[in-house]
């Protein structure tokens, strides 16, 4: 196994054994949930936008190694910065992720998210590794949270097939 290969693999189980920004989010203005049926992976996103600045992320749920992974490497990516880079990170991770195998793709602002990168050559894994990227588009699209409103009423949920 090639030496970068083995850190992707490394910076991958981190993540799942010891995900960041895990859990719900007090003080979240926009809330989505993701699923996909068919390996069973649920992941929740939760966002405190103040404007266009994405104050803080998490997320909650269970999932894979590659999803639970993604979703940590997700939040840690977009907390503090503004909805529009995320967007564009989004759009660079589900480009990445998606490409042919054989295909070279641009790595270059990724940070550890480019650790999914082999993801690409298995493809039953792609859902694995964009279900939380999904569900961030959807919270950033029309996830409003009531502030008095329960969250399970937030109508947003994303499933992937």
């Amino acid at each position: 196994m090639s030496d970068l290969r083995q850190l992707y693999q490394e910076i991958l189980l981190e993540h799942y054994r010891k995900p960041r920004n895990f859990g719900p989010l007090d003080d979240a203005t926009h809330h989505a949930r993701g699923h996909n049926p068919l390996c069973g992976d649920k992941v929740e996103v939760f966002l405190e936008l103040d404007g266009e600045a994405i104050r803080a992320a998490s997320f909650d749920g269970a999932g894979c190694a590659i999803s639970t992974a993604t979703a940590s490497m997700m939040t840690e990516a977009i907390a503090g910065g503004r909805v529009d880079e995320a967007r564009a990170l989004g759009e660079q991770f589900l480009a990445m992720v998606r490409a042919d195998a054989d295909a070279e793709v641009d790595t270059e602002g990724l940070g550890e998210l480019a650790s999914l990168e082999g993801v690409r050559r298995v493809p039953v894994r792609v859902k694995c590794a964009t279900l939380a990227w999904h569900a961030l588009r959807a919270a950033l699209d029309d996830g409003a949270i009531e502030k008095d409103g329960p969250r399970d009423d937030a109508p947003n949920t994303v499933t992937t097939e």
